[in-house]
């Protein structure tokens, strides 16, 4: 199932820069040059387009959310943001890198989306990415299904992520023509701001496809109940810490796709 999911370009921007500010260490890795034509491929609202375009390269910012992309051009007039698919998107002018952030583990029809960013490509061109892998919050997706089977009678094959191990995407790179340079996979525990409302913020901007045709009141309802079963494990010292696990890979395209 496509993801559904309603995004508030100013909510996205005041809560959650750390989406952002954790992103410029994938940028250390991409180590864009002046003149370089690059791809930040699940852009949202520009920021890290914008530290990237920062080294001279020329940046083209793409996202599927129109909101998001509207965002971004106010922010940054100076960039090119546009709305596409990342499984779909094609392009005539090839880029000498795609950059990604914290948006792969959003694009389900995942071989789609590495043909679309294989074919994106020069030849030796790269591809940084940093997303999901496997296990990452892998405590909240387990309390939101176990409380919406016990209260509302529903979670099944609404689960909007997709996040691989290191070894499946690895090998999936390596099957469409990549040659991976780095791969690494780790925890990082991530605070979500504003205190006790800071799991309810993170569950209104990104697990909308979970409580789909859930009326307001009810949905506030399971958020309680989803924030009594995770307390024990996710509240710490006064705040939410999310239980993120990240993949950050780098690869190059060697050849031809299957």
């Amino acid at each position: 199932m496509a993801s559904l999911n309603a995004w508030d370009p100013s909510l996205y921007d005041k809560k959650f820069r750390f989406v952002s500010d954790l992103g410029k260490g994938v940028i250390e890795w991409l180590n864009p040059q002046a003149g370089e034509r690059i791809l930040d491929l699940g852009c949202g609202t520009g920021d890290l387009s914008y530290e990237i375009s920062k080294s001279g390269a020329i940046v083209v910012g793409m996202d599927a959310s129109s909101e998001m992309i509207a965002k971004a051009r106010e922010k940054y007039e100076d960039i090119c943001f546009i709305v596409d698919n990342g499984e779909s998107f094609r392009t005539s002018e090839l880029y000498d890198a795609v950059f990604s952030n914290a948006a792969l583990h959003w694009m389900k029809n995942v071989e789609k989306v590495v043909e679309s960013i294989f074919l994106s490509l020069k030849p030796n061109g790269k591809f940084v990415a940093e997303f999901g892998g496997k296990g990452n919050i892998s405590a909240i997706v387990q309390a939101i299904q176990m409380v919406l089977a016990q209260y509302a009678g529903i979670y099944e094959k609404r689960n909007p992520w997709y996040f691989p191990s290191i070894g499946e995407y690895s090998a999936l790179l390596e099957r469409y023509g990549f040659r991976v340079l780095h791969a690494i996979h780790f925890d990082r525990p991530t605070p979500l701001a504003d205190g006790e409302q800071g799991l309810i913020h993170w569950l209104d901007s990104f697990a909308g496809d979970f409580f789909l045709g859930i009326d307001v009141e009810e949905k506030l309802f399971l958020y309680e109940k989803i924030k009594e079963s995770l307390k024990p494990y996710l509240w710490k010292r006064g705040e939410w810490v999310a239980d993120y696990k990240r993949i950050r890979i780098v690869a190059v395209k060697e050849q031809k796709a299957l």
